[in-house]
């Protein structure tokens, strides 16, 4: 008998014992019929199902990988490792076998996939390829390459770790056709993630996802087996011309740089061991700030060993960034996460210490921020334009909005993923080429502007509350890089006035009422969390409450059912979200995250103010409220999922 005989009899029996499932079972039965697993892949099988692992196979083999809001994602890194994925030290060394893992066959799948749709109307196609710091993230990048200029195609990929944003800047900047990146972002170490877009940059949309999904469904082991031994002889790399006309962008963020060389703040900047530090430190030095880095999280290192989790949405992921800034007495501190696609802010309070400011927050005060600076630049009409947007997801604070208004600016939402923020951008670029001629997308900012006002929609920024953020439409995704050089002009600015970022959130919540937003997370891995996250979901569309904490809804939003327009008069998508408005003025969302095992509850409250001496209460009034929202949401989403 075979080896791969032998471990598909143990598999059989484990799945008539009740051990894995009949879809783990069919989808091993597949990989390992096909002849064409590595030596290497069939000894870990062969390892794990000795050791009688039956629960990592299971979370192996339950599924096959999936594209969801950002692409794929999904362990690279077992929880349970065979000898073989790991090395001497314990540090892996081959990625994860299995149909529901990012490893070297699902990578070639993927790619394959992408390749075919592509190709398909564009031969000898033209692929940008980057990745970040994660275990595996340089194989997979050259493995990418290296089948694509099999294939018959032209492939790019940077000297070393760069950033999303990065790749969809260099994707537009060389006419590339398509372009990957490889990440998962602010994900455990343990993931990793294939994140593709198309010729304009950002992340794929409908129907090009569908359409690539099914193109990678076609696929099994034996049509990527070819493709696993790597040859980079006609793999290009990114120029460093390219690479400097990025940084240009990054640093030509400022608006007034006069404000940053008189009032220069003091930085502290982390890139928690990612991408970050490699156009971060330069374009600030550009500007004319020489930042102090974090050097323990400089070297850019995939275990994240300082960290629990690289993410700078995690208080502790600020612990060293803090420690420095309560040494230079610093006025902003700064942390991108692996792929520095988000950014996270903390600020010095008056009496010592630092504040970490949330997603919402940082999306109103960069909303105000920029279009002031705009208005104050002359780039835009004092009054506001109807024909200038800021564009935000369904979840952000609706305190964004109440700031457009104010300033007569447009605010567009879409659905969560930044993909649908970068539509609308690539909506109002081809508007302004048919309108003002082909170049005029390519225009400089100050020309640019003028011609959009008239002819388009002038695009000042997009928000998530999930800590992105973009200001420059050259970029198609969030772009941390860029937003940190934009903060740090901010900072200069209030410095001169004698404020701080905190001094700004204030006038914000004295002026629109006190805003809180609050995010419930209900993480589920493997097979049987995926089906708890299905059973909430589907809970909600087929038996939504009629009352929520005690406030009758008024109005439910499903967005797979209802025909649902934006600000513009365009149909939202379809999607399994679901928007609740309460008659206490409270709202509730709720939606299964496209890139990790999550359910997400998304709780807005909003406190009046009566003057400054009542902002603090008025504060904790509405988070008191929101987080009676959570503390319901979460005691029904438990009993939905059973």
């Amino acid at each position: 008998m075979s080896a791969s005989a032998a471990i598909l009899a143990s598999l059989k029996t484990a799945q008539s014992q009740g051990r894995i499932s009949p879809s783990s079972l069919a989808n091993a039965g597949d990989w390992l019929r096909s002849g064409a697993l590595p030596v290497e892949a069939v000894a870990t099988l062969q390892d794990l199902c000795a050791r009688e692992a039956w629960a990592e196979l299971e979370d192996r083999f339950y599924k096959g990988i999936a594209f969801g809001t950002g692409g794929m994602r999904g362990r690279t890194v077992g929880r349970v490792s065979a000898a073989n994925e790991l090395d001497d030290q314990g540090l892996p060394l081959r990625a994860a076998v299995g149909s529901a893992c990012l490893n070297d066959i699902n990578v070639l799948r993927a790619v394959l996939g992408l390749w075919k749709h592509v190709s398909a109307t564009q031969p000898g196609a033209r692929l940008v390829v980057a990745h970040d710091v994660r275990h595996f993230s340089r194989h997979f990048a050259e493995l990418i390459t290296s089948a694509w200029t099999e294939l018959g195609g032209e492939a790019f990929l940077f000297a070393g770790p760069r950033s999303t944003p990065q790749l969809s800047f260099t994707v537009r900047h060389l006419g590339a056709h398509a372009g990957v990146v490889i990440t998962a972002s602010h994900n455990p170490s343990h993931d990793n993630g294939f994140k593709c877009c198309l010729a304009d940059g950002g992340q794929v949309l409908p129907p090009h996802d569908a359409a690539i999904v099914a193109e990678v469904g076609k696929l099994g082991p034996q049509d990527v087996a070819p493709f696993l031994e790597k040859n980079l002889a006609r793999v290009q790399t990114v120029t460093a011309a390219a690479e400097d006309a990025y940084l240009a962008r990054v640093a030509g963020v400022v608006l007034d740089p006069e404000v940053i060389s008189r009032h220069t703040p003091k930085v502290v900047y982390t890139n928690v061991h990612g991408t970050g530090d490699v156009m971060v430190v330069p374009a600030l030095r550009r500007v004319g700030i020489d930042p102090h880095v974090v050097e323990e999280q400089r070297e850019h290192d995939g275990r994240f060993p300082t960290v629990a989790s690289p993410n700078p949405e995690n208080a502790s992921t600020f612990a060293l960034a803090l420690k420095l800034a309560e040494e230079v007495g610093a006025d902003l501190v700064l942390a991108t996460d692996p792929d520095a696609d988000r950014v996270g802010v903390a600020c010095p309070l008056p009496a010592g210490g630092f504040r970490l400011l949330n997603g919402n927050e940082v999306a109103a005060l960069l909303t105000e921020f920029r279009i002031s600076s705009l208005k104050d630049a002359g780039i835009l009409p004092a009054a506001g334009s109807p024909n200038a947007a800021v564009v935000k997801s369904l979840v952000t604070t609706p305190l964004v909005a109440a700031i457009c208004a104010r300033h007569g600016i447009r605010c567009v939402e879409t659905l969560v993923g930044f993909k649908w923020i970068a539509r609308k951008l690539e909506k109002w670029s081809r508007r302004l080429a048919d309108g003002a001629g082909l170049e005029a997308p390519a225009l400089p900012l100050r020309r640019r502007a003028p011609l959009a006002l008239r002819h388009s929609t002038l695009f000042l920024l997009g928000a998530e509350e999930s800590y992105g953020y973009l200001a420059d439409d050259a970029v198609r995704d969030k772009d941390a890089n860029a937003t940190v050089v934009m903060l740090c002009e901010f900072a200069a600015l209030l410095r001169s006035r004698g404020r701080t970022l905190l001094d700004a959130l204030d006038v914000l919540h004295l002026s629109h009422g006190a805003h809180h937003e609050d995010l419930l997370n209900l993480s589920f891995e493997g097979a049987e969390g995926a089906a708890c996250i299905r059973r909430i979901v589907a809970s909600w569309r087929s038996s939504p409450p009629t009352s929520v904490d005690g406030s009758k809804v008024v109005r439910l939003i499903d967005y797979e059912r209802d025909k649902v327009e934006d600000a513009e008069g365009d149909r939202v998508p379809p999607e399994e979200f679901i928007l609740a408005e309460l008659a206490d003025g409270r709202r509730i969302a709720v939606r299964a995250s496209g890139t990790e095992p999550k359910a997400k509850f998304y709780s807005f409250a909003k406190a009046a103010v009566a003057d400054a001496d009542d902002l603090p209460a008025a504060r904790e009034r509405a988070r008191q409220s929101a987080l009676s929202l959570r503390a319901w949401l979460e005691t029904d989403a438990k009993r939905r999922a059973k």
